[in-house]
C-alpha cells in the first residue's frame, strides 16, 4: 500500500477554495449537489473557476458502497421533483455550451433514477435548445426499458462507467457486475446507434498492464465511442488504498493502444476524470 509515500512531482495540483466561491454559492442557493463536491475531485477548482460543473442529482446518498468512491453511502431521500428545473437555471446561469449530469446510484428505485434523467434533459433543453448534454447514469441493473427511455430523450452521449478490471470488482464495486456494467452500454448502442458512448478507467488500484487493456478492448466490442483514463486517488484513509501511482508515460502508452482500437477520443492522463474538460470528446469527434 502506498498511502504513506509521498505523492509523485506529476501529481502536484492544489486546490484553491477562492476559485470555487462563486460556483459554491450559486449551487447552494439553488440547493443542487455536483459530483465535484461529493466525490472530492482534485479538478474542482479548475472547473469551477472555469465556470463549469458536473450536476449529481438524484440526492448525494448512494445505495452502493463502491470502497473507492467518496460519495456517502447509505439511505437516500425521496426524490426531488424540482430538482430537474434548478438544474436547468443553474446551466442558464452558467452560460454551460456543454453540461454533464449523473447521479448516485438509486436501486431503491423501480426505474433506477431514469425518469429524473429525462426530466432533467428536457428542462435543460426547454432553456437551451443548442446545449449539448452528457449523462453518465448508473448500471440500472440493467433495467432495458430504463435504459431505452433515457435514450429517447437524446441526449449527445451516454456514459457509464466501468471504473476497473473485473478481477477487481468484489473487492471495489459490491453490488456492480462488470458484464452488467459493458451491457449497458451495449443497450444504449442497440436503442439507438448515432448516440455516443463513454466509459472510464482508474490507475494504480492494483490492475495489471494486461487486463487494462482487455477492458480497452471489451469496451470497443460493446461500442463505446470514449474512453477517459485517469489515476486512482483515495479520498481518505478509510478507502481503498492506493496501490501504484502511475507515470504520464504509462498513460500516453495506455492511450494510443485505445485509440488504436478505434476510440473516437481518448482522454489519457493522471488527473483525467470522465466529466474533466467533457466538451472535448464531442469536438474531437466531429
Amino acid at each position: 500500500m502506498l498511502t504513506d509515500i509521498r505523492k509523485p512531482e506529476w501529481l502536484d495540483k492544489k486546490i484553491k477554495l477562492s476559485d470555487c466561491q462563486k460556483v459554491k454559492a450559486l449551487l447552494k442557493g439553488l440547493d443542487l449537489h455536483t459530483v465535484c463536491q461529493e466525490a472530492c475531485c482534485p479538478n474542482i477548482g479548475e472547473c469551477f473557476f472555469c465556470g463549469e460543473a458536473t450536476f449529481l442529482i438524484l440526492g448525494k446518498v448512494c445505495t452502493r458502497r463502491c470502497a473507492f468512491c467518496c460519495v456517502r453511502k447509505g439511505e437516500p431521500l425521496p426524490v426531488d421533483r424540482d430538482e430537474p428545473a434548478r438544474v436547468a437555471e443553474a446551466v442558464s446561469r452558467l452560460e454551460l455550451r456543454h453540461v454533464v449530469i449523473t447521479s448516485v446510484t438509486r436501486d431503491d428505485l423501480i426505474d433506477g433514477g431514469a425518469g429524473a434523467f429525462i426530466d432533467t434533459v428536457l428542462a435543460v433543453r426547454k432553456r437551451n435548445e443548442s446545449v449539448t448534454i452528457e449523462l453518465l447514469i448508473p448500471d440500472l441493473m440493467l433495467n432495458l426499458k430504463a435504459i431505452k427511455s433515457i435514450v429517447k430523450a437524446r441526449p449527445d452521449i451516454i456514459g457509464h462507467n466501468v471504473e476497473t478490471v473485473p478481477r477487481l470488482y468484489p473487492f471495489l464495486r459490491q453490488g456492480a457486475k462488470y458484464s452488467r456494467s459493458l451491457e449497458v452500454l451495449r443497450a444504449v448502442k442497440k436503442f439507438d446507434k448515432l448516440i455516443y458512448t463513454k466509459s472510464a478507467v482508474m490507475a494504480g488500484l492494483g490492475e495489471k498492464e494486461d487486463e487494462v487493456l482487455e477492458v480497452f478492448s471489451d469496451l470497443r466490442n460493446a461500442g463505446c465511442d470514449f474512453l477517459s483514463i485517469g489515476q486512482y486517488l483515495a479520498p481518505s484513509k478509510e478507502h481503498y488504498p492506493i496501490q501504484e501511482y502511475i507515470n504520464p508515460q504509462r498513460f500516453e502508452f495506455y492511450r494510443d493502444k485505445a485509440k488504436s482500437l478505434g476510440f473516437k477520443y481518448v482522454a489519457s492522463g493522471p488527473y483525467v476524470r470522465s466529466s474533466y474538460q467533457a466538451s472535448e470528446y464531442l469536438f474531437e469527434a466531429q
